[in-house]
Order: C-alpha cells, then sequence, then structure tokens
C-alpha cells in the first residue's frame, strides 16, 4: 500500500475513534499502533513502551505540572475578587472606561493561569455582574472578555507553549520570551477597539459616579494586585536573565504562590488538597496526549508520511508567505473541531519538517500557531472559551461568537503584523 492510500486509511482511523468518543491521548497512541502494525516492519507494543516512557519522564516537561499547580493554587486565593476593584481606578478615564477591566484582568490572571479557560472563568466571575450592575452592554462586556481570554494561551506560563515546546523539541525558556510582545500587542489592540467603540458611541458607555483618584488611592486599591504582579515578573525575569531554566523558575512560582497564599489567609488544607488535584487532573490529561502524539510521531516517521508530505511540500515551491497562509487556514479550521492542545500533538510531527525545509524560525512558528489557535478559542462549534460564556451567561453560542467575532480580526491582525515584523517575537529571546 502507497503513502496516500495509508495517509487516508490513517486519518479514517482517527476519526472514527474521535468520534466514538475516545479520549485524544487513547485515540492518537490507537491510530499509532495501527499504522506501525500494518504499514511497518517494527514491533509496535516495544516501541510504543519505549516511546511513551521517554516522553513521560522528560525532564523539560516538569515545568508542565508546576506552573499548572502554580495557577491552581492562586486561583483558589483572593485574586479574581480584587481584580476588578484594583483595576477600576487605572482605567476609569480612558474611552470606554471599565470595559478595560476585562482586558488588564485577562492579561494578568493569564500570566497566572497559562489556561484560557481558567483565565475566562475567573475574569468574568467577578467582571461580568459588576459592569452589568453599571450598566455597560451586554454585547461589549461579553465580548470583550471572551477575546481577552484567549491570552491564557500565549502569556507566559502558557501551557500550550510547553506542549508545542516539548513536541518540536524547542526551548521553552525563550518560547515564553518569544511570547511576552506578541500578548502584549494583542492586549493593546484589544484595548484600542474597545476605546474606538466608545468614542463612536459615547451615550452606550455609562458615566463615571467615581471622579479623579490621586496616585496615593489608586495604590490603596491594587495593593492586593502589586504581589501577584512582582511574582509574575520574577518568574518571567528569572528565565529572562538566565538565572533558572523554564523549570526552576516553575518551582519559584509555586513556592511564592505559596506564600501569597498564606500572605492573604487562604491556605488552608482544603484549598491545599483542591489545587494539587486539581493540577493532578489537568497534567495527567495533557501527559496523557503527549503521550500518545510522541507515539504517533514515531509511528508516522517509520511509515514515512512527514518526510513524504515535506518533499510534496517542496516540490509545489511555496514561498514562505503563501505556506503560512495555507497553515494559518488549516489550523483555524481544524480548531473549530479540536481543542489546542489536541491539535498542536495531532500535527507538529507532520508539520515540523515542513517549516524547517522552508527555513521557518521555529520559535517564530510557534507563537505564530498559538495565535492561530487562540482565534479558534472564540470559534464554533467548539470554540472553549463560547462554552465557557455560555456556562457563565446563558446566551446561545452564535449570539456569543458574533460578540467575539472582532477581537478574531484583532488576532488576524496580529497574524499579520507577526509576519511583516517577525522580530516582535524572536529578539527578545535572541538577546537571552
Amino acid at each position: 500500500m502507497n503513502e496516500i492510500s495509508a495517509s487516508i486509511l490513517l486519518i479514517v482511523v482517527l476519526f472514527a475513534l474521535l468520534g466514538g468518543g475516545v479520549w485524544v491521548g487513547l485515540t492518537l497512541a490507537g491510530v499509532a499502533w495501527f499504522g506501525m502494525e500494518f504499514f511497518s516492519n517494527r514491533a509496535a507494543g516495544d516501541a510504543m513502551a519505549l516511546t511513551i516512557w521517554g516522553s513521560s519522564s522528560s525532564w523539560t516537561l516538569t515545568a508542565l505540572p508546576l506552573f499548572v499547580w502554580m495557577g491552581e493554587i492562586l486561583y483558589r486565593t483572593n485574586l479574581s475578587e480584587n481584580l476588578f476593584r484594583g483595576l477600576a481606578p487605572w482605567v476609569n478615564r480612558l474611552p470606554g472606561r471599565l470595559l478595560h477591566t476585562n482586558v488588564l484582568g485577562c492579561t494578568i490572571f493569564a500570566s497566572v493561569s497559562g489556561s484560557s479557560a481558567a483565565t475566562c472563568v475567573t475574569v468574568g466571575r467577578m467582571n461580568l455582574p459588576e459592569l452589568r450592575q453599571r450598566g455597560y452592554p451586554d454585547a461589549q462586556i461579553i465580548g470583550s472578555l471572551g477575546g481577552p481570554a484567549t491570552l491564557g494561551l500565549l502569556i507566559p506560563p502558557s501551557i500550550i507553549l510547553i506542549v508545542y515546546g516539548v513536541a518540536a523539541e524547542t526551548s521553552i525558556a525563550k518560547l515564553f520570551i518569544a511570547g511576552i510582545v506578541p500578548g502584549l500587542l494583542l492586549a493593546l489592540l484589544f484595548s484600542g477597539w474597545i476605546a474606538g467603540w466608545a468614542l463612536l458611541h459615547p451615550d452606550r458607555v455609562p458615566v463615571s459616579a467615581e471622579g479623579r483618584l490621586p496616585l496615593r488611592q489608586k495604590l490603596r486599591e491594587s495593593r492586593q494586585l502589586i504581589p501577584v504582579v512582582l511574582l509574575i515578573l520574577g518568574v518571567v525575569a528569572s528565565i529572562y536573565s538566565g538565572v533558572a531554566t523554564a523549570t526552576e523558575s516553575a518551582a519559584i512560582g509555586v513556592l511564592g504562590a505559596f506564600l501569597l497564599s498564606a500572605w492573604q489567609k487562604t491556605l488552608t488544607w482544603q484549598s491545599f488538597r483542591d489545587s494539587l488535584l486539581g493540577a493532578t487532573r489537568l497534567y495527567c490529561m495533557i501527559a496523557l496526549i503527549l503521550a500518545g502524539a510522541a507515539f504517533m510521531t514515531l509511528s508516522m516517521g517509520y511509515i514515512g508520511l512527514p518526510r513524504q508530505l515535506a518533499e510534496f511540500v517542496g516540490s509545489l515551491h511555496l514561498s514562505p508567505g503563501m505556506l503560512i497562509i495555507a497553515l494559518a487556514l488549516f489550523y483555524i479550521v481544524l480548531g473549530c473541531f479540536l481543542d489546542g492542545i489536541s491539535t498542536i500533538v495531532l500535527t507538529m510531527g507532520v508539520v515540523l519538517p515542513i517549516i524547517q525545509v522552508a527555513g521557518i524560525d521555529p520559535i517564530w512558528f510557534g507563537i505564530f500557531l498559538v495565535i492561530t489557535v487562540e482565534t479558534a478559542q472564540i470559534t464554533p462549534p467548539v470554540g472553549f472559551n463560547l462554552f465557557v460564556l455560555q456556562s457563565m451567561t446563558g446566551k446561545e453560542v452564535t449570539y456569543l461568537a458574533r460578540v467575539c467575532a472582532p477581537y478574531f480580526g484583532l488576532m488576524a491582525l496580529t497574524l499579520i503584523i507577526l509576519w511583516y515584523f517577525p522580530a516582535l517575537a524572536t529578539w527578545l529571546p535572541g538577546h537571552m
């Protein structure tokens, strides 16, 4: 059987298993076993055992459960309650006023949790009732939450960047640093959109009852947020300066989160237990997907599919720009049906040889890929942020997708800017 027939058969097996409700990690391992058993001479069982053990025992991967645990600890502090109160005084004079608390809140919590869904839940739980009570339009409240919540995938410490780094065998520390400027650029564009809307519709922005606050009062209102910001800056600075690896900085983050939780008097045996179990459940899910993906990558290599596909793409003589456009469309469509982590681990074994042949920087491509996956978080039918918003607001998914559409456009604009100005993602890592 030739490579095309084998590819079609494996794709059919893949979607049959996914459609049958089999877990993604087990699906990937099952497809890999099927491919090796029927299309190669290597013993599938032996290869599966060695590959899964090798991927699961990776020292690089140790950063992932630690960063997840840090987010789980801080999620159980008073951070969500302090977000709105601490941010409101700083944005009250901007066009759009308190709508900017969604963007800033998501930016801050994204750098704590590394999860888009957790960012959406935490910020939305506090901001949605506060903004509604003050009379802001529902469409703007929900849109300015759903779009910026995707920053949880990009701003370090990002879970999905760790997954990409492991799958692509790329420096996680450099990926973290590479995500800072594009993440802040996205946050700036989101706030710019809100300000532009407010200037065009001044009658729909409620008048603030609070006057101009002095700097001392603003700092007093934000005093509970300052330690969190310092923790985030400490984690990122330890990576950038070379003082600590990504794994070591994750351990620093966990220790800092415990100290902060103790300072806020929210560290109890129950919160410790809940945070540990929450981190364990999430990490086990991701580890199973990564183990299945590692076996599938090995299987595809034995069958020769990545090499054949890379040669085929090379024979098309696509320019790097056309290749990036094709990959962007491919990932946006795929993201409509799979979550971000599954999308990346499912395709990396095939896509990575293609971008290497095209001479594309894997660090730059990682940031490009994560922003593309971000767009899928607010794209039906499997946009995770849309489901989170639906559970909090009771609105239809189509309505939620419509109010989040401008932020989809801003993410697409960021991809274009990133293509023409690649140094936005590569300059900082190049100076580490």
